[in-house]
């Protein structure tokens, strides 16, 4: 599957292609995670130029430099933007000392829309993000504002990241039946290292008709292959910040590099197959500092895992979810419907009850 084989984004008309780019390391960073203007470019032209088209970005990535490289460059190519789906998000306050600088209340909304837009040289956003839940301001008040703005052509879609599943459910609940623009996608942690996700937004993903968008599929570079038992990594700038993986991580990890010696390919591309082949709609983010991790990760598109394959990567990954997930997966074939097959599950755990069975 190419980049140029798009998806549907959730219950939408917007198609997009089946690994997004992520901006986040576009520009230098005091951390050193980002890279710099000439490689972003490339990265960028590599991208597009093997047919991708979604473009994910924040406000405060680099401080809003990554906004502004990106404005920069599409703007010196006529014609560009409009073949591109572009998306920014909104919640980060970029001005210390003003309580109004950020979150999702309506004039901050609409101030850091309006700097998102001048950075990025457009007039309108494809897809605009909550970055995060804003627990201080009505969530009707941000859903409101947002669908003004899709009213006023600004942004075209809305999405959400990073927010609880119930909060989230709220929200596309209060947007239907107000008929307000409602959610197309979540944007989430989500990877074979990180499928807590699982537990209650995925699944409300999967019954709202929304795709879900992973960030750190590859959980920080533990999935794509470099880190080894007994091999110290030098060339992270990540690692740094998050320390090595641990025992039950490095199982995941040796799982992964199995599967990948089995197909010939990298445990990059079978992580990123792994998500691409969860049920629903699921669009990876691809971060990506110098042009040949892009390149490693697109071999994600190419790969096709067995069902057996499949079953091991399940398995050796599986989360705990907190109560009730639990009790709605495996556990639902094993509950007792007095006797009867509810759902295509038969109860095995107790006998039928009958008449004798009863004691007065």
């Amino acid at each position: 599957m190419p980049l140029d084989h798009y998806v549907t984004l959730g219950r939408s008309g917007l198609r997009v292609s089946p690994f997004a780019l992520g901006a986040m390391t576009f520009g230098e960073d005091p951390g050193g995670a980002g890279c710099g203007v000439e490689e972003s470019e490339r990265i960028l032209a590599a991208y597009l130029d093997r047919g991708g088209n979604f473009i994910d970005t924040a406000n405060f990535y680099t401080n809003g430099h990554s906004e502004k490289i990106l404005g920069d460059f599409l703007a010196a190519r006529p014609g560009q933007r409009e073949r591109v789906v572009l998306a920014s998000k909104f919640f980060t306050n970029l001005f210390p000392g003003d309580p109004n600088g950020g979150g999702a209340g309506r004039g901050s909304i609409i101030a850091q829309l309006d700097e998102s837009l001048r950075r990025l040289r457009t007039d309108h956003l494809d897809l605009y993000w909550l970055h995060n839940w804003d627990r201080h301001t009505p969530i009707e008040e941000t859903l409101r504002t947002l669908d003004d703005l899709v009213t006023a052509g600004k942004i075209r879609y809305i999405g959400f990241s990073n927010t609880p599943a119930w909060v989230t459910a709220q929200a596309q609940t209060t947007a239907l039946l107000k008929g307000w623009s409602p959610l197309i996608a979540l944007q989430v942690e989500y990877s074979l290292l990180a499928r807590t996700v699982e537990g209650e937004l995925a699944p409300l993903a999967l019954d709202q008709g929304m795709a879900l968008v992973p960030w750190s599929p590859l959980k920080n570079g533990f999935l794509s292959g470099k880190y080894r038992r007994d091999t110290q990594v030098t060339d992270s700038a990540r690692t740094a910040f998050v320390g090595g993986p641990g025992e039950d991580e490095y199982l995941v990890i040796d799982a992964v590099a199995a599967v990948a010696d089995e197909l010939g390919t990298t445990s990059a591309a079978v992580s990123l197959a792994w998500l691409r082949a969860r049920e629903g709609t699921v669009v990876p983010i691809l971060g990506a500092r110098r042009v040949e991790h892009l390149e490693n990760n697109l071999a994600g598109l190419e790969v096709t895992l067995t069902p057996e394959q499949l079953r091991r990567l399940d398995e050796v990954s599986a989360p705990d979810l907190d109560y009730p997930a639990p009790m709605h997966g495996a556990l639902r074939s094993m509950l007792q419907f007095a006797g009867t097959t509810v759902d295509g599950h038969t109860s095995t755990v107790y006998p039928p009850l009958v008449q004798s069975d009863v004691r007065y």
